[in-house]
């Protein structure tokens, strides 16, 4: 302290970065009491928070003008120069940033503080070098120390956005430029905190505390940051160079520079500062103000701002022209007329105030309402007509603001609701209300409304950090982007239950399998970096799944054959493979997913390999008689007309047409035939197939396989345990003929039914009996009559007149050599017939032959030749009766499912 005790009053001077406000801190903390006074509301929370560290909250107080925390026993105020109580009996005495006595707009406030200001026991002016003449003019008994600056400050040049370091604060003059600049900061960078000195300061602090720890890398900021805001920034970028003071849009002067430059590094930390984009223009630095910011040599303040500190209050226009005097010293100049003056010099023109304005207390109520600051900036005129309100309620009456009126106007005022700007307004206009309610004698209960608005703001300003983070900060691109550097291993990714991923904390897609999806919220821009980031981290995620597919046991794994959809298998819910043409039906190419296609050659080998063995395991469970056919058609052993008819039917699916393969099975003989019927082929009128291959898990299987080879999705497959359904569209048709279902005019009956009803239809008449459309097999099969008579007629059978006039339903006659109504291409033809007539007796007799040829060209059956034999005759005979057909009947197609699907989807796509 000796170096202190020459003088009362020490200006402590020198650039940022020097530890002024730390010494005067420490200062006021070796007294027993005292007050300093800040720039900003901010700042003084700030040095308030440090205090009450050192002090405990009962010895130190915050007034500013729209807060106010004063414990009764309270010795350290920490306060905004307009709110320093000169008063006041106290040791220490500080006044901090003095150099701003030179502001055109609160200059004369610090210039009063510089002059009457004084701590019993010492006082300390802290500010820039620049201010030291006029300083030792206007105090002469002043002792100046200069304080060198810890780090070097040193100009980094120009820097676009996209290449700016980390830890960069960015300055703007305006809140347009601010927002502009932290919206591109969120684009390519993941985002900025903002501090204005708009903001209130628990939106302030929560903003900064984000940059402070690490979650954004880069502040946007207005030139409140060169307030003696303490962050850690290595680098601060300057937007622009020209600001609007109010009056006019002038360049920042070179100690403006400096004090808001100064800001970057951190007591032994060096900082760079540059201008933000090219190195020309009104944004760019010249070498004489690099060179001065560098070496901290400013143009010295010659003239303070002033303006009567002590104005008369016995009358208005004594206070009036006090407020309006000229300063007799050349160190001062007058002060612009401030906001406060002008609403005065409005209101003393009322008559109403003229006239209530009468004694020394009411001039000094009036001015003490012409004080309340202008927070929401509009404009003198504007601004008066409030002050005009609050001073009528003040001036009548109690003297007090009506309480109701008063929550009223807090009442409006409470909406989280809007955007930013909205949000910020509402803020300056609770701080308005703010400092009423802490005028003690404006309201009948002030503490009251005190805390609701303490607590108004508290609600807006976290609307305000929460409106500000959720527009200027992507998190998780700052997270990704945290991710690509260095530390990227330090950064934990997860994958919830529900398979959300996660890099640290933050949620960039889902992981469905092994498939990677962006989280559907992504802007397109940011799709790519999201994709990277999962393929970086999810490495080892996927092989761990790998490892646990490996593993499986064949009950997890489903085949993937769901109706127009490409055939697959599933695990865990998800597709891991796809099936493709193969070199066989039965040897498709298991084809892994994409997304398995990122891990190493050796676990694809692995996973193809576990692959392969369920499928195997499928075959054999499901497929086993088509499994026997294509072993059998490659057997030596086996005639080899045996293996054509085999390999035929193998690479049918084991189900045909008996169109398909009357040729093939004319060349076999007896002994043949039994080894199909030993190997359990049933050799039908209709068709030739296996019965196991008509089991549901068969038929999903055969559909699926025919799918890959032919590079389609699967077509719809009947439900389970059905044996007749209506024929529907197309695509459910030729689904149906894959399980195993032949068309039957608007019907269609699985085949093994249909070759028993033409079994029950040939043993009904080895009996003599009749077999028609109200038989009990075809009424218990819901088979309708013109249904029926498709079917027999596809058999072989006819219906020929009754033999007795009773009759009244159709019969069967066995009669050889008409041809069946479909061809084998899976191509429907037209069944020519001659309408049944009304009323008409028919019964079928005999079973007739297949003649594919004529059926096949459309040519209607020929009329008997005369000397036929006898109707009921079973023997063969050229002699035919005229064939005529059931009203109703329809086209039959073919049961050749796998052409015919071949053929429908060819042709539709």
């Amino acid at each position: 302290m000796a170096q202190f005790a020459r003088s009362p009053v020490t200006a402590v001077l020198g650039p940022t970065n020097t530890g002024k406000t730390h010494l005067a801190v420490e200062r006021m903390c070796g007294h027993s009491s005292g007050m300093m006074g800040f720039p900003l509301r901010l700042l003084a929370r700030e040095v308030y928070d440090r205090v009450v560290a050192i002090k405990g909250p009962q010895s130190v107080a915050l007034i500013t003008g729209e807060e106010k925390i004063v414990p009764p026993g309270a010795r350290y105020f920490l306060c905004t120069a307009e709110s320093m109580s000169l008063d006041r009996d106290l040791a220490f005495v500080a006044l901090d940033e003095a150099q701003l006595g030179a502001d055109p707009e609160r200059g004369h406030i610090f210039t009063d503080r510089i002059l009457r200001a004084r701590g019993r026991e010492e006082t300390m002016i802290l500010g820039s070098a620049s201010i030291s003449r006029v300083v030792k003019a206007l105090v002469p008994d002043v002792e100046i120390i200069s304080r060198p600056r810890f780090s070097t400050l040193s100009y980094a040049g120009a820097k676009k956005l996209s290449r700016l370091p980390k830890r960069s604060a960015i300055v703007a003059f305006s809140a347009e430029e601010v927002y502009a600049v932290a919206e591109m900061l969120r684009r390519f960078r993941g985002g900025a905190a903002v501090v204005m000195g708009a903001l209130s300061p628990r939106t302030r602090n929560a903003q900064v505390q984000m940059f402070l720890n690490g979650e954004v890398d880069y502040l946007v900021a207005t030139d409140a940051i060169g307030m003696g805001l303490n962050l850690d920034v290595a680098h601060v970028a300057f937007a622009s160079l020209r600001k609007f003071d109010g009056r006019r849009a002038r360049r920042l002067t070179v100690s403006e520079m400096a004090q808001i430059a100064g800001r970057a590094g951190r007591h032994h930390r060096d900082g760079t500062f540059g201008s933000l984009g090219h190195e020309d223009g009104d944004a760019a630095f010249t070498p004489e103000e690099i060179e001065a910011i560098e070496s901290h040599h400013f143009p010295p303040i010659d003239q303070l701002f002033w303006r009567d500190g002590t104005p008369r209050t016995d009358r208005l226009d004594h206070l009036v022209a006090d407020l309006e005097a000229k300063p007799d010293r050349p160190e001062l100049r007058a002060a612009p007329e401030a906001v406060d003056l002008a609403v005065l010099k409005r209101l003393a023109a009322d008559p109403l105030v003229i006239e209530r304005t009468k004694g020394k207390r009411q001039v000094e109520r009036l001015w003490a309402a012409c004080g309340l600051p202008d927070f929401q900036k509009l404009g003198a005129d504007h601004h008066a007509r409030m002050v005009s309100r609050i001073w009528r309620f003040l001036s009548e009456g109690s003297g007090h603001i009506p309480r109701d009126w008063f929550a009223q106007q807090i009442a409006r005022l409470d909406s989280v609701q809007g955007d930013i700007d909205t949000i910020s307004g509402r803020i300056a206009a609770t701080r308005t209300w703010a400092y009423i309610a802490h005028r003690a004698d404006w309201l009948e209960h002030p503490a009251e409304m005190a805390e609701r608005t303490r607590m108004l703001e508290e609600k807006l300003s976290d609307a305000l950090h929460a409106a500000l983070t959720q527009r200027f900060v992507d998190r998780r691109t700052s997270v990704l982007l945290r991710d690509i550097g260095q530390n990227a291993s330090n950064l934990p990714v997860t994958v919830e239950q529900d398979g959300t991923v996660c890099v640290d904390g933050e949620t960039i897609g889902r992981l469905d399998g092994f498939r990677f999806s962006v989280d559907p919220a992504t802007r397109l821009a940011d799709r790519k970096m999201l994709l990277a980031a999962a393929d970086r981290r999810l490495g080892k995620v996927l092989r761990v799944k790998a490892e646990e597919l490996v593993a499986a046991t064949d009950a997890d794994f489903v085949l993937l054959d769901e109706a127009g959809q490409a055939p697959g298998i599933a695990w865990g819910g998800t597709t891991v493979a796809a099936l493709l043409a193969g070199p066989s039906l039965l040897s498709p190419d298991i084809r892994l997913d994409r997304a398995l296609l990122a891990l190493g050659q050796d676990v694809q080998k692995q996973v193809v390999a576990r692959l392969s063995t369920w499928f195997e395991a499928q075959k054999q469970k499901h497929l086993l008689p088509l499994v026997k056919m294509a072993e059998s058609a490659a057997d030596p052993a086996v005639p080899p007309v045996v293996r054509a008819v085999f390999a035929q039917l193998a690479d049918a699916g084991g189900v045909m047409a008996r169109t398909d393969l009357d040729d093939a099975l004319g060349h076999l003989d007896k002994e043949q035939r039994h080894l199909l019927r030993k190997a359990g082929i049933d050799i039908g009128v209709l068709d030739i197939y296996h019965p196991g291959l008509l089991k549901p898990g068969a038929a999903r299987w055969r559909s699926a396989l025919l799918s890959a080879r032919i590079a389609k999705p699967c077509l719809p497959l009947p439900g389970p345990g059905l044996t007749l359904i209506p024929a529907g569209e197309k695509p459910a048709q030729m689904g149906a003929r894959i399980a195993g279902f032949r068309g039957f005019g608007d019907q269609m009956l699985r085949i093994d039914m249909a070759e028993r009803m033409a079994r029950a239809a040939h043993e009904a008449i080895a009996k003599d009996e009749p077999f028609t459309a109200t038989s009990p097999q075809i009424v218990s099969l819901g088979l309708s009559e013109p249904s029926f008579l498709t079917l027999m007629r596809l058999a072989g059978f006819r219906p020929v007149a009754p033999r007795a006039p009773a009759a009244d339903v159709p019969c069967v006659e066995d009669v050889e050599g008409l041809a069946p109504a479909e061809t084998a291409e899976g191509t429907e033809t037209t069944e020519v017939a001659t309408p049944v007539p009304a009323g008409a007796n028919w019964a079928f007799r005999g079973r007739q032959k297949p003649r594919p040829d004529r059926q096949q060209q459309g040519s209607k059956p020929r009329a008997g030749k005369p000397g036929g034999k006898p109707e009921g005759d079973r023997r063969l005979s050229r002699e035919r009766a005229p064939r005529p057909a059931s009203a109703g009947s329809t086209p039959a197609p073919a049961n050749n499912a796998f052409a015919g699907l071949a053929e429908l989807l060819g042709r539709n796509g």
